[in-house]
């Protein structure tokens, strides 16, 4: 199913006056514009929708929110928060894109999936040379 002129091929979604509450598990691009309350796993990509509102544990590769969002957020691949959403979660993603007029508290943790680099210690710098400032006599 194509949703309203995006392009995206939706496998299911959650309209506006539904309330779910429980675990969610889908394949491929999944949209909530209702309620929702519960676990989401996938291994594809959800979108809340402007009216959606979601308490949940989310685990998926790929969250765009445009709605309102309490619970966490594990994405392996990006996260990203429009401007008309509201998020009270913690989340986990190695890409994460707010866009102006969104509002987000949580903590975020952005890492690299597994890989660990490992930085140079920086080498002090050399002090400067000081030099006693000549006097003239008046």
């Amino acid at each position: 199913m194509k949703w309203k002129g995006t392009g995206t091929t939706l496998n299911g979604f959650l309209d506006r006056g539904s309330l779910f509450q429980g675990e969610l598990t889908f394949e491929e691009t999944f949209r909530i514009d209702g309620k929702f309350e519960g676990t989401i796993r996938s291994g594809s990509e959800l979108i809340l929708g402007d009216s959606a509102e979601v308490n949940a544990e989310i685990y998926v590769r790929r969250l765009s929110v445009n709605g309102s969002l309490r619970g966490s957020v594990d994405a392996s691949e990006k996260v990203e928060i429009l401007s008309r959403a509201r998020v009270n979660a913690d989340v986990r993603t190695p890409l994460l894109k707010v866009e102006e007029g969104a509002f987000l508290q949580g903590r975020c943790h952005m890492d690299d999936r597994g890989k660990v680099v490992d930085l140079p210690t920086p080498s002090p710098l050399p002090a400067p040379e000081v030099k006693p400032l000549k006097t003239k006599k008046l």
